[in-house]
């Protein structure tokens, strides 16, 4: 008995987790960096500069990346909260988000341009609604955190990783990189 050769069909499994692998699309979870390292520095400037150095140099970026090595989150403190700051900051930003509704309202008011009414009680209703919530959440804080602070993700290092294929090419071009002096101004 013979057999009929029928072309098998292959049918691609997709998940919304999959990575489609498109160049310059990266992937939609958290994936660990891959490549060789051509290049470590102190600081992301000087990554930047490694970078955007290769890319002068006609090399392929799309197979290098920038890996931030241990990492640290440091909040610099900015100031001290009072209850007249942080009640003015809470009216402010009340004042602007009742200004924005005013304008809205006046938008689909049936008189024809601009009117004050609106204007005017979205303004003095943010600027309430402002106030409280502002005394509320700081009050409620009890004196835990009268300080106000601005945090940045840090590294100690930044690595510069490339794709095998290209990465002598790129260390080499680094290497040249590094003999040149740094330009202040650049």
């Amino acid at each position: 008995m013979e057999r009929s050769a029928r072309p098998t069909e292959v049918v691609p499994v997709t998940s919304p987790f999959a990575n489609p692998n498109r160049p310059g699309v990266p992937p939609r979870l958290p994936t660990p960096p891959t490549g060789w390292p051509i290049g470590s520095y102190a600081t992301y400037e000087e990554a930047q500069r490694a970078v955007d150095f290769l890319a002068v140099e006609d090399f392929t970026v799309q197979d290098v990346m920038i890996v931030g090595v241990d990492l640290m989150l440091v909040e610099r403190i900015t100031g001290k909260l009072t209850w007249s700051r942080v009640l003015m900051t809470g009216a402010a930003s009340g004042a602007w988000f009742g200004l924005f509704v005013g304008l809205l309202l006046t938008l689909f008011s049936p008189e024809p341009g601009v009117t004050v009414g609106p204007v005017l009680t979205g303004l003095i209703t943010g600027v309430f609604f402002g106030l409280v919530f502002a005394a509320v959440g700081y009050g409620s804080a009890r004196g835990k955190r009268d300080f106000q602070s601005a945090s940045q993700l840090v590294a100690n290092r930044y690595d510069v990783l490339c794709h095998p294929k290209s990465a002598e090419k790129g260390r080499d071009l680094l290497a040249k990189l590094a003999m040149r002096p740094v330009n202040p101004s650049s």
